[in-house]
């Protein structure tokens, strides 16, 4: 096991998880820096989405959300998001989850990744009226990825799709 492959493994362990269920360890691509905490001051890290050809079909800059608390809160505290920004949910395994757009005052699309690194569900989701009978946008996932409105239209991105992850 390579060095940068232990610390993702060490990260999405104290990350804990909030999933309902869960039915795979695997981890995708994902690298870290050399001599680089895993917990930045910013915690902000690079997603990359790839097709099948290995062809980069976007980036983003991303927060991280890896608590329980952080994935409750996740872009509801966010007035809005750069064209390339977003956050990313950690969790410690796959599972299904379910996310609504509580306190949003601005659309994403939500896309969910499976521990083996591929995209398994695209969501666009638009502003709510209230917080109240909101919808649900459930998926598997080991990884939720949280994008400005349309970013995966605009970018190609598909399910199928690969997430490479670079701290």
């Amino acid at each position: 096991m390579s060095w940068r492959t232990l610390a993702v493994v060490c990260l999405l362990v104290v990350a804990g998880c909030a999933g309902l269920s869960a039915d795979s360890t695997t981890t995708p691509d994902a690298t870290t820096n050399a001599g680089t905490d895993a917990a930045t001051a910013d915690d902000r890290t690079r997603v990359y989405i790839e097709d099948e050809n290995g062809t980069e079909l976007g980036s983003a800059t991303v927060e991280l959300a890896e608590t329980q608390s952080e994935r409750y809160t996740g872009l509801s505290e966010h007035e809005s998001l750069g064209d390339d920004e977003g956050m990313l949910f950690v969790y410690d395994q796959e599972g299904h989850h379910t996310y609504v757009m509580r306190s949003m005052s601005f659309p994403i699309d939500i896309v969910y990744v499976g521990a083996n690194g591929r995209i398994t569900r695209i969501h666009h989701a638009p502003v709510e009226e209230d917080n109240e009978d909101l919808t649900g946008y459930e998926g598997v996932g080991k990884w939720v990825l949280e994008v400005p409105y349309n970013w995966t239209i605009e970018h190609g991105v598909e399910v199928g799709d690969r997430v490479r992850i670079e701290d």
